[in-house]
C-alpha cells in the first residue's frame, strides 16, 4: 500500500525547524524504540528513540520510502517536535534538559538493519 507521508516541524526546544517533506511510504509505520547510528561526537551503537511533542515522548515510528537514487531509504519520524535520541546505556528519562540525548525533526536510513523493531 503505498501513501504519502507529510512532515513538517517547527521550530521548537527539540529541535530545529524542518520544512515540509512528502515522502512515499511503501507499508504501513510501525513503532520503534531502537535505532543503530554512527553520528558525529557521539559513539557508534544503538540509541533509544522516542518522538517527541509540546508534551513530551510519545511513539516514534519507522516506514520504508521510495528513494530515488536508493530505490527504498528507511525514515524514522516522531511527534510534531520531531524525535529525541539517548544511548542505550543511559537510565535517565526523557528531558530536554538532558545534555546527553538530542533532538532531530527525523532521520533516515539508508540500511534497513539500521532500524531494530
Amino acid at each position: 500500500m503505498v501513501h504519502s507521508i507529510y512532515l513538517e516541524i517547527e521550530e521548537n526546544p527539540n529541535c530545529e525547524y524542518m520544512p515540509l517533506q512528502v515522502y512515499e511510504a511503501l507499508e504501513e509505520s510501525v513503532p520503534i524504540e531502537k535505532v543503530v547510528m554512527e553520528v558525529p561526537e557521539r559513539p557508534h551503537g544503538v540509541y533509544h528513540v522516542t518522538g517527541w511533542n509540546s508534551e513530551g515522548a510519545t511513539t516514534a515510528y519507522y516506514v520504508p520510502i521510495s528513494d530515488s537514487g536508493q530505490g527504498v531509504a528507511h525514515l524514522v519520524y516522531g511527534g510534531d517536535c520531531g524525535l529525541r535520541l539517548k544511548f542505550t546505556n543511559s537510565n535517565s528519562s526523557w528531558d530536554l534538559l538532558d545534555e546527553t540525548q538530542w533532538g532531530e525533526p527525523y532521520i533516515i536510513f539508508t540500511e534497513k538493519s539500521s532500524i531494530l523493531i
